[in-house]
C-alpha cells in the first residue's frame, strides 16, 4: 500500500487498525506543523519535541476519537498540540505568553532538519497563507483569536482582557475560525 497517496482521514482510519506506516506518513506530513505550534507556545525546542512525540503517541492511542465531519486532520492535530502545550505550561505554573515565540520569530532553521528544501518551501508558503488569512479578519476577531490560540487564554480570560461580554468573545472566535477555514479552503480549491 502506498501511504503517500492516501488522504489524511483514511490514514487515521488505518491508524485505528494499528497500521504503523500510516502513523509514519501522518508524522511526515504534520510533524513540522505540530513542532512549530508547540515551539510557538512553549518557546523551548526540547519541550516542543517532547510535545510532538506525545501528540503522535496520542494519535496512535486515540485515533478512533477523530471525526472527519467535525474537522480536518491538521486542525485536530493542532488542537491536540495546543492543549498539550498549554497543559504543560500550566503544570509548571506558567502563563503561555511568558514562553511563547511570536510566529514572525519562528525561523526555518528551528524546524527539524529531516525535511527537504521542497518541504521547507511548502512550509513557508503555508505560513504565508495563514498570515494572509489572519490579516483578512476584522481586528476584534483577530485579537480574540490570538489570545485564545497563541496565548492560551480561556474565553473568560479573553473577555476580561478585552473588556467584552463572554458571549461576544465566543462569537468572535467562532466567526474568526469559520472565516479562516473558508479562506483557506477557497485557496485550496482555487
Amino acid at each position: 500500500m502506498d501511504y503517500h497517496e492516501l488522504d489524511d482521514s483514511y490514514l487515521v482510519q488505518l491508524i485505528t487498525r494499528a497500521h504503523a506506516d500510516a502513523l509514519g506518513e501522518l508524522y511526515d506530513r504534520y510533524g513540522r506543523l505540530v513542532f512549530s505550534l508547540a515551539f510557538n507556545i512553549v518557546g523551548d525546542e526540547a519541550v516542543a519535541e517532547e510535545i510532538t512525540q506525545d501528540v503522535f503517541t496520542s494519535v496512535w492511542e486515540k485515533a478512533g476519537t477523530y471525526r472527519s465531519d467535525q474537522s480536518r486532520v491538521s486542525t485536530w492535530l493542532s488542537s491536540i498540540t495546543r492543549y498539550r502545550s498549554i497543559d504543560i505550561l500550566r503544570r509548571r505554573g506558567a502563563r503561555p505568553e511568558q514562553y511563547s515565540v511570536p510566529w514572525g520569530d519562528l525561523h526555518a532553521e528551528m524546524i527539524p532538519d529531516q525535511i527537504s528544501t521542497d518541504e521547507r518551501a511548502e512550509e513557508l508558503i503555508l505560513q504565508k497563507r495563514v498570515r494572509a488569512a489572519l490579516a483578512e479578519l476584522p481586528a476584534e476577531q483577530r485579537a480574540a483569536l490570538a489570545l485564545a490560540y497563541f496565548r492560551g487564554y480561556s474565553h473568560s480570560e479573553i473577555a476580561a482582557e478585552l473588556g467584552q461580554p463572554l458571549g461576544t468573545v465566543k462569537t468572535r472566535i467562532r466567526l474568526a475560525m469559520q472565516k479562516l477555514r473558508n479562506l483557506l479552503d477557497e485557496e485550496d480549491h482555487a
